[in-house]
């Protein structure tokens, strides 16, 4: 496919209301909603429902109130949170033998939504069915499908949901905003040399790379797009060494992966942005080297919430919990003015996510698109917006969604310095495009 260039014309690109409304909602019946529930969806953490006949979980994805339970067998489900018969939630259900049952009158149902008893009129199972998502388990993680019965992909393939347990680590964490403008701040890079340029040199995750050097040196990133089969190349450019350019190349994957260019020797990094309702997602963080475990130094640095994941409040990183960051809205995300002033927090908030989550809260749970004065380096978060919106307004029944092809999902991010001379996109179609088993490239 040849690339796409998008021209430099920021006020013809500002979304109206329309346009807005179509990406924002992401509920059942929505186009934006129609589209996301074509992919699997990230649910949760697969130890959030352990053990078989563990206690069930309430999950709320793209609007809807689901259960995740694991069965005798040790199968996973997802189903409709409410009983068939009276409404009631099945949280407060009995999960044995093989299913779920209803506590207030006893209707039981399988992972697959099928009612399998009805204790006052057995001839009634067959109309008493609820909704079931089928699940697959990748990458430490619950997926599910939501669309099409007769439209379901293959399992996802991005490069680390196919990794051993010991060379990746993810957590989520609540963020209280629409997924867009959440996703947006991993597909904009160029905020690096700013939010986060007091905390680079001393983060476990990035510290002591030639990377912080030329992201500090040079915040005027000039920016090169490149439209793919499985989303967009986003290649941004800064001054390196004499001879050569340093490029960060980032990778957004359609309809909700990004994969972060990485510093040094430390590990790769990526995200998924999963809506819960229209006002809040779940930023999935992950961490991975291809080709080697993750060691204890750097896995007992992500589990404290170093690098791109964070603490929690108190209690609620726990299965059903609400995984809320410990620094938030509610205690103005622990702002420090004495470290914002001496120059070791830039906006005075301390940890990558929580800055992040901050200033894109900070936005409102749904940023009002029709205020936004663009810029140059905006351009990618315009193109991603026309996909997303165009693949919205264009799917039927019988069209296949963008990317949609697993395989198309196994590119990788990198950093590198490249001659002035040379072409960022010809050096990223041989070395990162199909990147499993070839050399990871950094700075």
């Amino acid at each position: 496919q040849l690339p796409d260039r998008l021209p430099p014309a920021p006020e013809t690109t500002r979304m109206n209301a329309e346009m807005s409304q179509t990406l924002t909602s992401t509920g059942p019946g929505t186009p934006m909603g129609q589209l996301m529930r074509r992919y699997w969806v990230p649910i949760l953490l697969s130890s959030e429902i352990a053990e078989p006949d563990c206690p069930p979980v309430r999950v709320q994805i793209l609007g809807e109130k689901l259960i995740a339970f694991r069965d005798t067998s040790g199968h996973p489900g997802l189903v409709d949170e409410f009983c068939s018969h009276r409404g009631a939630s099945l949280w407060f259900g009995r999960n044995e033998e093989n299913g779920i049952r209803c506590s207030y009158h006893g209707l039981k149902f399988t992972v697959t939504g099928e009612c399998v008893d009805v204790p006052s009129a057995p001839q009634a199972c067959k109309h008493m069915s609820i909704t079931a998502y089928p699940c697959i388990e990748r990458g430490g993680l619950l997926w599910a499908y939501m669309g099409p019965k007769d439209k379901q992909p293959a399992p996802p393939s991005v490069e680390w949901c196919t990794l051993p347990a010991s060379h990746v680590f993810v957590s989520k964490r609540l963020q209280e905003c629409n997924y867009l403008q959440a996703m947006e701040g991993g597909i904009d890079t160029s905020h690096v040399s700013y939010v986060h340029s007091f905390e680079v040199d001393d983060d476990p995750m990035h510290q002591g790379t030639k990377a912080n050097e030329y992201i500090k040196a040079d915040g005027n990133v000039v920016f090169e797009i490149e439209k793919t089969d499985f989303g967009l190349t986003l290649y941004g450019r800064r001054k390196g060494e004499p001879d050569s350019y340093y490029w960060r190349i980032t990778q957004w994957l359609f309809p909700w992966f990004t994969l972060i260019p990485p510093f040094g020797q430390h590990s790769l990094a990526g995200h998924v942005w999963v809506p819960i309702d229209d006002h809040n997602c779940w930023a999935w963080s992950i961490n991975f080297h291809p080709d080697k475990p993750l060691s204890e130094q750097e896995r007992s640095a992500l589990e404290a919430g170093k690098g791109i994941h964070c603490p929690y409040e108190e209690g609620t990183n726990v299965p059903g919990g609400s995984f809320r960051p410990a620094a938030n809205k509610d205690n103005d995300y622990l702002m420090d003015r004495v470290a914002q002033r001496e120059k070791r927090a830039y906006s005075g908030v301390f940890g990558f996510a929580v800055q992040d989550a901050s200033l894109q809260e900070s936005m409102g749970p749904i940023q009002n698109h029709e205020k936004e004065k663009l810029l140059p380096t905006d351009r990618a978060i315009v193109m991603a917006r026309r996909m997303l919106y165009e693949a919205a307004n264009s799917l039927q029944p019988d069209t296949e969604p963008p990317a949609i092809n697993a395989s198309q999902q196994r590119a990788r991010a990198a950093g590198v310095l490249l001659p002035h001379e040379q072409k960022p996109q010809e050096w990223a179609k041989d070395h990162l495009a199909d990147a499993a088993g070839k050399q990871v490239y950094s700075v």
